[in-house]
């Protein structure tokens, strides 16, 4: 079996799995097992949940963690990876997507200045050791990811001068209301709050424009009381996340709209519609740990056929992704958020495309074509999904509609793997198991 994201949902599958003797290959690009919201810390250790699940990945003889590496390509029953230059195909009887999500980035005036991120983008670089001790940082946009970012932020020596986040007071205090029904999410939020004790929470808030030189000064932010401008060093922001589907589409599993983004359709067993592909976690709709651990377990026992198990855990993904459903309902963004880029602010920041030229493309393709909007290194997972959030572009749902390679891939590689498929069945490297796939 493989699974593909070592994140909390690919964490649990790969273990679920293993656990009924099945041989799993783990495969992540990251260096340290624990995806994005476990990535690894350089200088502060990570959670007690993180370092468990970790432990016992390591402790599987049958579990086999493959880091640094990266899909290139697929095909029925197998797919090429690139790890350290090289590229090898992998068998597999059965796959668990646990490809995760990314941040849900909007343009405005001076959000390429340097200096100026997203919220869980420089969460992750201060974990990598990026320099941050001392910097004054403003965060801003929606979501409890805000409140994660700040006190990893904090925690590594920052100055947090405020969180702004867009959602009203009544959308909050509704929200709050509910947390009584999941009592760990009610003291995680408590233990946030003590951590960032002292630090501004601006509610119905939100960032106009950044303004600087050579990279960031003030930042410019509206609220009810009208628009004020804060000097700082650092602007991080972000408004949520989306999942992470091109690899789904591309092994043509079906995908369905959440809101204004798509997911990948499963049904209760978390089966694609492609038989023997599973997908758990984000990938399914944004749903946090909890349910990327409790979805990556089901898949991993439903993909080792023991129904049975994953059966079992059903209350314990319902109550969830009950909590998940919250989250669109009360942290909605306001049309304020949507039409803050103007004609010149520049949209697709690889290629240098700015909103002005986009005008009359509903069909990313085209817009590609006319603009070579979404051509450049990230292949349009930031400028595609901010424009499908704005409602310029009709997100493709379609299966098939990513093209290899997954993600940018070194021409090397690319050469390896085409000389690696013209080569006889015999001479292919396989990781496999007495059955003959993994």
């Amino acid at each position: 079996m493989l699974v593909i994201g070592a994140g909390p949902a690919g964490l649990a599958a790969a273990r679920a799995a293993a656990s009924h003797g099945v041989n799993v290959v783990l495969v992540d690009l990251q260096a340290n097992p624990g995806g994005q919201i476990w990535r690894h810390d350089v200088r502060k250790s990570a959670p007690a949940a993180a370092r468990l699940a970790v432990a016992e990945m390591r402790a599987r003889s049958n579990l086999h963690w493959l880091p640094q590496a990266q899909v290139v390509a697929t095909a029925p029953g197998r797919v090429l990876i690139e790890e350290a230059g090289l590229v090898r195909e992998i068998e597999y009887g059965a796959l668990v997507l646990a490809t995760g999500a990314r941040e849900l980035l909007l343009p405005f005036p001076g959000w390429t200045l340097p200096g100026v991120s997203g919220a869980g983008a420089l969460q992750a670089l201060t974990k990598q050791g990026w320099p941050i001790a001392g910097k004054r940082v403003l965060l801003a946009g929606s979501g409890p990811l805000l409140l994660a970012s700040a006190a990893t932020l904090r925690r590594h020596g920052a100055q947090v001068l405020a969180i702004c986040e867009q959602a009203p007071d009544a959308a909050l205090m509704a929200f709050a209301s509910q947390l009584w029904r999941w009592p760990g999410k009610l003291l995680q939020a408590a233990a946030l709050r003590t951590r960032l004790a002292g630090v501004a929470y601006r509610r119905a808030s939100w960032v106009r424009a950044a303004h600087g030189d050579e990279r960031v000064r003030e930042v410019e932010i509206e609220s009810a009381r009208g628009i004020e401008r804060i000097a700082c060093d650092q602007v991080a922001v972000g408004y949520g996340l989306v999942p992470n589907t091109e690899l789904a589409a591309q092994l043509g599993c079906a995908l369905e709209l959440d809101g204004r983004h798509p997911r990948v359709r499963v049904d209760e067993r978390l089966m694609t519609s492609v038989d023997g592909v599973y997908a758990a976690g984000e990938a399914c709709g944004i749903g946090g740990v909890d349910v990327a651990r409790v979805e990556g377990a089901m898949a991993g026992h439903a993909a080792a056929g023991a129904d049975d198990a994953a059966r079992a855990l059903h209350p314990r993904r319902r109550h969830a992704r009950a909590f998940a459903d919250l989250l669109p309902r009360y942290f909605d963004l306001r049309d304020d958020v949507r039409k803050l880029a103007e004609p010149t602010t520049l949209v697709c920041r690889c290629e240098d495309v700015a909103l002005a030229q986009l005008q009359g493309y509903s069909d990313a393709r085209a817009a590609k074509l006319a603009t070579r909007c979404g051509m450049g290194s990230c292949q349009g997972r930031i400028c595609g999904t901010a424009l499908t959030e704005l409602g310029l572009l009709v997100p493709a749902t379609r299966a098939h509609a990513a093209r290899p390679p997954v993600f940018p891939t070194r021409l090397a590689s690319l050469a390896a793997a085409g000389s690696y498929l013209d080569r006889s069945c015999s001479e292919r490297t396989f990781l496999t198991e007495s059955k003959g796939s993994v």
